[in-house]
């Protein structure tokens, strides 16, 4: 995994994961509290909002990428700018800060006024966005999109997200984001919490990740939960992300939201990764993973051997504990333990199909196919 230099700030597995707080200078924005067209007032909030409660990056929104609004051009976003630089040179605080574009222009312009990194919500739709970014060595939050400025984020199918974020290539100090929130009317609520449960396949491109999840539909959804009554399903999707492998979380609940960064970050695995040796520690849990990973190398193999379950058989009688045995001695990959109440079979998911295919004891083929049936 890479560490994004972003202004000073590490990003990535060796690093706490990050806080995103949000300032809005565009009217249109629907969360009330961030949106500021004041200098003087906005500074303030992001002093004692944003970075006293523990922002480490302010992003700035000089428009709102609800689909329900017409898309600004480069030229009305620009309009907007000089209230965002006025506000950062107000800021006593310190903290990164991000401009929010879609538009090369408005991020060259912001960088050259004093922002730190730029949050393309387009994902490199405009192709002169990436070079941008290089040719002033900064680092870029890359949002899943269409090939089109005015579509952010309206990936209409789960499996098509990971490609996206492909688009137009990755810089060195690319974070890559996978774009949740109601950004197309195809697009629907299960399908945000698909991409939540696959979040970890997105590490295979080996950039940190972003997750923008505070309060969404499909958290609040869940529990049956307005807007205003979200935070707590906000925060405990937080804490899953950042164990999933989330560096950055993007909020307008900057201390609530750290607090359960904290507690994400305290539980995540250990992974491995000695530069030195050359040995990283891959973050797969599903042949899914694995695949991606296989992908991004251009290498042969099958992801589901790289993917290990455990099963735990009760009740066994004598006769097939011994078949059992007999069988998982014909299946290299395939382990066994246990005693006459529980046996535990364990293996990756291809070894373990092969071993259900392959049972030919009757009452064993029945638990067995029960086996089959978890591994799909």
């Amino acid at each position: 995994m890479q560490n994004v230099d972003a202004a000073g700030l590490g990003i990535g597995d060796d690093y706490p994961a990050r806080i995103m707080g949000v300032l809005n200078v565009s009217a249109e924005s629907p969360y009330d509290p961030s949106v500021f067209s004041d200098p003087g007032e906005a500074a303030a909030y992001v002093d004692t909002e944003l970075i006293d409660e523990g922002a480490d990056i302010v992003d700035v929104g000089l428009e709102s990428a609800n689909k329900k609004f017409d898309v600004l051009s480069a030229e009305g976003e620009l309009d907007r700018l000089d209230t965002a630089v006025e506000t950062l040179e107000s800021v006593s605080g310190d903290a990164v800060f991000s401009i929010e574009t879609r538009y090369h222009e408005v991020a060259e312009a912001a960088l050259d006024a004093g922002f730190d990194m730029v949050n393309d919500i387009c994902g490199f739709a405009d192709p002169e966005m990436p070079r941008v970014c290089e040719e002033y060595d900064v680092a870029v939050a890359k949002m899943a999109s269409p090939p089109d400025l005015e579509r952010p984020g309206a990936i209409e199918d789960v499996d098509d997200i990971y490609d996206a974020l492909a688009l137009n290539g990755l810089t060195d100090k690319t974070i890559l984001d996978p774009a949740f929130g109601g950004w197309s009317e195809a697009k629907a609520l299960a399908d945000d919490r698909e991409t939540f449960e696959r979040l970890r396949e997105f590490r295979a491109y080996g950039q940190p990740l972003l997750v923008s999840i505070n309060r969404k539909n499909f958290l609040r959804e869940l529990a049956g939960r307005s807007t205003e009554a979200a935070l707590p399903v906000s925060l405990a999707a937080t804490a899953m992300a950042v164990e999933r492998g989330a560096h950055v979380v993007r909020t307008h609940d900057v201390a609530e939201t750290r607090d359960a960064a904290i507690v994400g970050d305290r539980f995540t695995r250990e992974r491995v990764d000695d530069p030195e040796a050359g040995v990283e520690e891959l973050d797969v849990t599903t042949a899914r993973e694995a695949a991606r990973h296989l992908d991004r190398i251009g290498a042969e193999g099958d992801p589901e051997a790289a993917v290990s379950r455990v099963f735990a058989l009760a009740g066994l009688s004598d006769g097939e504990r011994a078949a059992l045995g007999s069988l998982v001695a014909t299946h290299p990959g395939v382990g066994l333990a246990g005693g006459t109440e529980r046996t535990l079979v364990f293996g990756s998911v291809a070894s373990l199909r092969s071993l259900a295919d392959d049972a030919d004891n009757d009452a064993l083929r029945d638990r067995l196919a029960v086996v089959r049936g978890a591994l799909g």
